[in-house]
């Protein structure tokens, strides 16, 4: 596992290293046939980390060849991956889009790497820890463990792209402190080192979207779960990929008051 880790560590750098290279000159926005914007970074960043994953045998689940049909047999045993996640930060040149690969075993994210191309930020997770660290000449250095922080003053961390009116009602009745607001799987990575202790998710996400940052934050002590209550699963083809909504939290007992608030916000429709 820690092989496989560290296999994942470096595809992320070097899907980071090609994007960055887009990032630096002007590029060409292309909208997709669900309105998401993609660029060529996202191709490329994935051609990439398919080529240096294809080694270990292990079947791949990636956004972009997932868009163009191309799925395979994933089995009890996969990767997940997006190799830009947060196009439209990328696309506002904010530096809040990251690389994303996760390994998924029996439905549960167990790996996970969230690297930041554009600050060199890494995050990343097992069921032994989750640490943070920066990439430096196409190294992951200065390795630090991280953990979530339950006892902070609680600050809810919110899409900077993807906000929602019940968000609000959600704060009000948590006697949430303050917010924060990232884009990309970054989320998840402010939990894991503390920063924020709440991510509550209203709107429609792919697993891509979501298992690596997972990972992440469950290495560092967190919890992902439906709002029924149960753990955010993986590899659920019969609708596409897409999760339910969820809550990401420092806590089991804070996910579950979150997510039952979250049923009972007025009007909210939630997905089969």
């Amino acid at each position: 596992m820690t092989d496989l880790l560290e296999l994942m560590l470096d595809a992320s750098i070097a899907a980071a290293r090609v994007i960055n290279d887009v990032y630096s000159r002007p590029f060409e926005v292309i909208e997709k046939s669900d309105g998401s914007p993609v660029t060529q970074a996202d191709a490329a960043a994935e051609a990439v980390i398919l080529r240096m994953l294809a080694p270990t045998g292990i079947p791949v689940l990636a956004e972009e060849s997932a868009a163009a049909g191309r799925i395979p047999v994933l089995g009890d045993r996969f990767f997940v991956v997006d190799p830009l996640d947060g196009t439209k930060e990328f696309v506002k040149r904010n530096g809040e889009f990251t690389v994303n690969i996760a390994l998924v075993e029996h439905g549960a994210p167990t790996l996970g790497v969230v690297l930041a191309p554009a600050t060199g930020e890494c995050f990343a997770g097992s069921k032994a820890g989750a640490f943070a660290c920066r990439i430096v000449d196409g190294r992951a250095e200065e390795r630090v463990a991280i953990h979530v922080d339950c006892g902070a003053p609680m600050r809810v961390v919110a899409s900077r792209s993807h906000g929602h009116r019940a968000l609000t009602s959600l704060i009000d009745a948590l006697k949430v402190e303050s917010d924060v607001s990232v884009g990309s799987s970054l989320k998840f990575c402010l939990l894991a080192r503390g920063d924020a202790q709440l991510y509550p998710r209203f709107t429609p996400t792919s697993e891509w979207d979501t298992a690596a940052g997972q990972a992440v934050l469950e290495g560092a002590g967190g919890v992902v779960i439906t709002l029924d209550e149960q753990p955010l699963r993986y590899g659920k083809a019969a609708n596409g990929f897409i999760n339910p909504f969820f809550v990401a939290a420092s806590s089991p007992d804070l996910a579950r008051k979150a997510a039952m608030q979250m049923r009972d916000v007025a009007d909210l429709q939630l997905p089969d």
